[in-house]
């Protein structure tokens, strides 16, 4: 069996910037916390456990012990409120989130009504909103934009969870002014997407033509993996998403002679290379 791996995968700029950052603050501090998972992926959120970085799920949970903003980033709202309680705050914010963030501000003062195109519950896009003073929705697909209040502003700025696909943002906008046309005065969209995201996604789909089968790292909370392995779905392979080399099944190999192997961006080189020694192990034991 051969094994293949993405030219482009695992840890990206945003999340190996915020991990170096709070590496780098517990060694000063010896213990802090984080509003949340630094990223979706369990290794990581357990080694830095073992540095010191404890996670917390609200700011109720907030005491006098310094403070990590995760790379997803918080709304204004959060941000002013850890100002308030006096904490030492350590903002590892992506860049890319940051951009989001400030696009939504600046529209909602300009008077637009801001449409994230992305996945309400996700930690990125509430925080997002939360810059929009209210002023924005978020819709995580097409079938969605129907629920948009029809007494909204006609004024329009679209922006982009920073993992979602070119594509599917590109299909979002179309059908939203396609379905809107007649009450959208002004339409304004920001290409909010993740280069290091868009590259990988990339990668995954060239990839996926030259295997039988895709097996995709990353957390199950991970946004970015799953749309990897969406991306490779698409283009008519298999693809299964595994969190550690431990969720592989021998099964899975039976028949195949070429696999596929990705990462997403919150995925440490450690996950990627346990992954790969078990397919080798399972091909050399004749899983395949």
């Amino acid at each position: 069996m051969e094994i293949l791996l993405a030219k482009e995968m695992g840890f990206c700029f945003g999340v190996r910037r915020a991990v170096d950052m709070m590496e780098e603050a517990t060694e000063e501090t010896s213990h802090m916390v984080s509003l949340g998972s630094v990223v979706h992926n369990p290794q990581v959120v357990a080694q830095l456990k073992e540095r010191g970085l404890d996670v917390i799920a609200s700011l109720e949970d907030v005491s006098s012990q310094p403070v990590a903003i995760t790379a997803h980033g918080v709304s204004q709202a959060v941000v002013q409120e850890l100002e308030d309680k006096g904490v030492s705050v350590l903002d590892t914010t992506c860049p890319i989130v940051t951009r989001s963030q400030q696009w939504a501000k600046r529209l909602t003062e300009e008077g637009f009504a801001v449409i994230v195109f992305g996945d309400p519950d996700h930690k990125e896009t509430r925080g997002v909103l939360g810059w929009a003073d209210g002023n924005a929705y978020a819709i995580p697909s097409i079938d969605d934009i129907p629920s948009l209040p029809s007494d909204m502003p006609t004024r329009i700025g679209v922006l982009s969870q920073t993992t979602e696909t070119e594509s599917h943002f590109a299909d979002f906008v179309r059908a939203l002014l396609e379905q809107r046309m007649d009450v959208i005065s002004e339409l304004r969209v920001i290409n909010t997407l993740c280069n290091a995201t868009t590259s990988q996604q990339a990668a995954a789909r060239e990839l996926a033509h030259q295997v039988d089968m895709m097996i995709v790292i990353g957390g199950r909370e991970s946004a970015n993996t799953h749309h990897l392995a969406e991306v490779t779905r698409e283009e008519g392979t298999i693809a299964h998403q595994v969190e550690s080399a431990d969720d592989i099944q021998a099964a899975w190999l039976e028949g195949h002679e070429r696999i596929g192997v990705t990462a997403g961006a919150s995925t440490p080189d450690s996950a990627i290379d346990a992954v790969v020694a078990r397919l080798r192990e399972l091909s050399d034991n004749g899983a395949s």
